[in-house]
């Protein structure tokens, strides 16, 4: 074909499908290398080389960066409830000393100061005892700074009682929001019904002792709440100070793959001192699983990658330890006893009932 037939046919002159040629050559190497950015000895360094050797570093980096958005966002949540408590307290004040005839500051002083015990010299030292090696005071000063301390302390113990009393006496209704964080869920391992009314979100690490001490915590809830509960799963081993955490949560997910990630999750939280490679292959048999397609799966590091994704998910959702739970959303903590999770179920369960 003639070049003036070629450019009747195609609308190009021979010159420009040159130049479109060597683009697309350019940037095919380009895609398969990414930008030079440097030249050693006749050898190049392109920046995917540069990306892969450093993404480990960039993977810390970005966690951090979500730490800081998730604990910005809690801190400004806080200040706004510690304004919006403040400021009721202060109307709730006014409010009964008018009732009474006195000053806010007189009644403070009935209702508050003349009740406050003075912590006892036992209470002091054995605090300071207790908490010495974070206390950069020592002698009679830091026995005077213990002592205030605690005397601050009994103070906000009887001002809170005595507020809680007039918010009861006065109706006090609180619009504010609780905060919830979303949290997926779809896709990972679930104990309970789907259509239970609360869910418990659960980053944990298998190798955490507080972690331990919240398992049979968790096993009451679901005893006494039943098909009223659903409790969800999610990896986040702290590697740092747990040398066996991340082995321990890929042979969960092993387990997973054969339809076993709870009873090896109860084995393992039940023996948490005990998770070396060979120690949970030893688990996995007494469970009876298929031990050349875990023991494959726990070698390959299978589910690496996804026990990554659950740490980036958690991280992003404000947790910066284990145990932390999410009730519907409403975070919680470490290794909050039974009382304090079922006082959120309750409300939970509540609030549910009335929509």
């Amino acid at each position: 074909m003639s070049t003036k037939l070629f450019r009747r046919y195609t609308g190009l002159s021979l010159t420009a499908l040159v130049l479109i040629s060597l683009m697309a050559c350019a940037s095919a190497g380009q895609s398969s290398g990414g930008k030079r950015l440097a030249v050693v000895n006749g050898e190049t360094i392109t920046e995917d080389q540069v990306r892969k050797q450093a993404n480990e570093d960039l993977e810390g980096l970005e966690l951090r960066r979500l730490q800081a958005e998730a604990g910005f966002k809690k801190d400004e949540q806080s200040i706004y409830e510690q304004t919006l408590n403040s400021i009721i307290d202060n109307k709730l004040i006014d409010a009964e000393a008018k009732k009474r005839g006195v000053t806010s500051q007189a009644l403070m002083n009935t209702e508050v100061d003349t009740k406050v015990a003075a912590p006892s010299d036992q209470e002091v030292k054995a605090f300071y005892d207790a908490n010495k090696s974070r206390i950069n005071i020592t002698g009679d000063e830091a026995l005077r700074q213990v002592r205030l301390y605690l005397q601050q302390q009994n103070r906000n113990t009887v001002y809170q009682a005595w507020v809680q009393k007039l918010r009861a006496d006065y109706k006090v209704e609180s619009f504010m929001e609780t905060p919830r964080i979303q949290i997926t869920t779809q896709g990972y391992p679930t104990l309970g019904p789907a259509t239970a009314p609360v869910t418990i979100v659960e980053f944990s690490d298998f190798e955490c002792p507080y972690c331990a001490a919240l398992f049979p915590t968790m096993k009451q809830v679901e005893t006494n709440y039943k098909d009223k509960v659903k409790v969800v799963y999610r990896q986040f081993p702290l590697t740092q100070i747990h040398p066996n955490a991340q082995k321990a949560a890929e042979a969960s997910l092993c387990a997973a793959d054969q339809q076993k990630f709870w009873e090896l999750h109860d084995a393992m939280f039940q023996d948490n001192r005990n998770l070396g490679i060979d120690a949970l292959k030893q688990k996995a048999a007494a469970l009876k699983l298929d031990t050349t397609i875990f023991n494959a799966c726990l070698d390959s590091a299978k589910h690496a990658d996804k026990v990554k994704k659950d740490i980036f998910d958690g991280v992003k959702a404000g947790v910066t330890g284990t145990p932390a739970l999410f009730i519907n959303g409403r975070f919680l903590n470490g290794a909050a006893p039974y009382a304090d999770i079922a006082k959120i179920i309750d409300e939970e369960l509540k609030s549910n009932q009335k929509q």
